[in-house]
């Protein structure tokens, strides 16, 4: 049991925040640069696949990530997903073929697919339940800062030192991630030793229904960033911004501001109706990006849409691991972010097949979306009065 008169601020969460942050910064730094890197394979019709194939083997590897984080431990699925990054970041400059390049994201996909999963359980292993909120939150705030540093940082070194120096120095980060990783504590009770039967999986270890209404918030509300993803980078360039990243880096700053007190609102007044803010300001922000043809009105969505998303984080995931079994932690994690993948995935097939390189078609596509967004904010209304007829 865990002594909850303890503060939550300890080496072991400290080390994880920063393993989480330099992961996060990793992947997150090569992002502003695929789409441009794509076009000058010949391949710039098919940027929605950037995103879309990088979540689509994040979501199949969540049923495997979760069940080895409950069996194996928590450790070494986050350290897997590190050692993903760092072999990818080597492969990307050696890849000069279309087909490759999608192949390689494919199996860059398989980072997220295992870290995030083991670290919310590692989350929920060494802090008290009174305060996941608050724990969450924190640990969101250091992954978005990774997020607000890794795509200016990697434009820059794009820019000045090339792109294969970029690359690169994603791989040093991941580097850096499983150092601290692999000198963490297992939290894990119950371990069993890796075998390829742990790769088996039944029917029944895919989704952990408890979580379901989690993951449909999750999916919808989350489509956005699928969209935001394939789209930004081309927006940012019509509209003269040169630096790509700075669309990640205003939203990350205000998602990591709003993140020093969502999780401990979360944890004081519900996760329900905070999360009714979050959504909502999520589709507003995405609708300020399609009505917004303008640089300030870029940057402004941005910011609200960090604000939205740094409310919205951390009261899902605190509601998916209050929904879920102790025993099946890693499970519930994983369903909630397959659903996060399909969301992301889904949003940027679709943006990236309606876009096809038409850039006046951008601004109809971020408002539409943000109409799929608000329909998490009816879903919750929904469950909301379900739940309290049964209960």
């Amino acid at each position: 049991m865990v002594d909850e008169s303890k503060s939550i601020y300890t080496f072991s969460f400290a080390l994880l925040c920063l393993s989480s942050l330099l992961f996060s910064a990793s992947f997150n730094m090569i992002i502003p640069e695929l789409p441009n890197h794509l076009s000058s394979m010949g391949a710039g019709e098919h940027k929605g696949l950037i995103i879309a194939l990088f979540t689509l083997t994040a979501g199949i590897s969540r049923p495997f990530s979760g069940k080895l984080t409950d069996r194996w431990g928590r450790v070494p699925v986050m350290a897997v997903g590190s050692v993903v990054c760092l072999i990818c970041g080597f492969l990307y400059p050696v890849i000069s073929s279309v087909t490759g390049f999608f192949f390689l994201r494919l199996i860059h996909g398989f980072s997220t697919g295992f870290k995030p999963t083991a670290t919310s359980a590692y989350v929920a292993d060494i802090i008290p339940q009174h305060r996941w909120g608050e724990a969450l939150g924190m640990h969101g705030l250091c992954f978005s800062i990774g997020s607000a540093v890794g795509p200016a940082v990697g434009s820059y070194i794009a820019l000045h030192y090339g792109i294969n120096t970029m690359f690169y120095s994603s791989s040093f980060f991941a580097f850096l991630s499983i150092v601290i990783v692999i000198n963490m504590r297992e939290t894990l009770a119950n371990r069993h030793r890796f075998s390829v039967r742990l790769l088996q999986i039944r029917r029944d270890e895919i989704i952990e229904r408890r979580v379901l209404p989690a993951g449909i918030v999750t999916l919808l509300s989350y489509s956005g960033y699928g969209v935001i993803l394939t789209l930004i980078p081309d927006w940012s360039e019509h509209l003269g911004l040169t630096n790509k990243g700075l669309f990640f880096t205003a939203y990350t700053l205000s998602s990591i501001a709003i993140r020093f007190v969502s999780g401990k609102i979360a944890d004081r007044y519900g996760r329900i109706r905070v999360m009714y803010v979050g959504v909502s300001i999520v589709a507003f922000a995405v609708l300020l990006l399609g009505i917004g043809d303008s640089k300030q009105g870029m940057i402004l969505g941005a910011i609200v849409y960090g604000v939205g998303t740094g409310i919205l984080s951390p009261a899902v995931n605190a509601w998916t691991i209050d929904l879920s079994l102790p025993q099946h932690r890693g499970k519930a994690m994983a369903t909630m972010y397959i659903a996060l993948e399909a969301g992301i995935g889904g949003g940027a097939i679709l943006a990236g097949y309606i876009y096809s390189d038409q850039i006046e078609r951008i601004s109809s596509i971020f408002v539409v979306n943000s109409f799929v967004i608000f329909l998490a904010f009816f879903y919750i209304i929904y469950w909301d009065v379900k739940n309290k007829r049964t209960s």
